[in-house]
């Protein structure tokens, strides 16, 4: 799965969590979802400002971005970990370092009763830099995103391209 970094006001700070639950859920309007169990600081910011920010670490973030993870924003100020800023909504905080950058206004919460909620946002804008992509679209060679295994908990980074989606299908000849 890929981790992302989840950017939140909190009480009027900025705070970030990493997760590795979240996904593209439509593209027209374009939605993407993030899983964050109902104890994380950060939700309640997202519930707050319905407003939060996926930002895609590179691979050169992943110590920074574990640490995230170890620390709960109720012990630990994140909020001069990075360089910040903030895009049309005021209330997402950004990361200046991460390679692509979503700004998200959440259309639904939906508390699945097992200890997760899940928070639907319209991505209002994506941030990147030009380094970073290749004919105007996210390059995944150049911005070096960081992918985690749940049953080991490692992390990991992206191997060789092998083949077009919906593509490479096309000759195969079942037996």
């Amino acid at each position: 799965m890929p981790i992302v970094i989840i950017g939140a006001q909190v009480n009027k700070k900025p705070n970030f969590m990493p997760i590795a639950w979240c996904n593209i859920v439509e593209h027209k309007p374009p939605m993407i979802f993030i899983s964050a169990h109902q104890s994380h600081y950060t939700n309640n910011g997202i519930k707050e400002n319905k407003t939060f920010s996926v930002n895609i670490p590179s691979v050169d973030m992943a110590e920074l971005m574990d640490y995230l993870g170890i620390k709960s924003g109720r012990e630990v100020d994140k909020s001069n970990l990075f360089e910040i800023f903030y895009g049309d909504l005021k209330s997402a905080p950004m990361i200046t370092q991460a390679p692509i950058n979503l700004e998200c206004k959440v259309v639904k919460t939906v508390d699945i009763e097992t200890g997760h909620e899940i928070f639907i946002g319209e991505i209002v804008n994506v941030y990147a830099e030009e380094k970073y992509l290749t004919k105007g679209i996210p390059d995944v060679k150049k911005f070096n995103p960081i992918v985690f295994t749940m049953n080991d908990n490692n992390y990991w980074k992206i191997g060789e391209n092998i083949g077009r989606a919906w593509s490479i299908g096309r000759n195969y000849k079942p037996k």
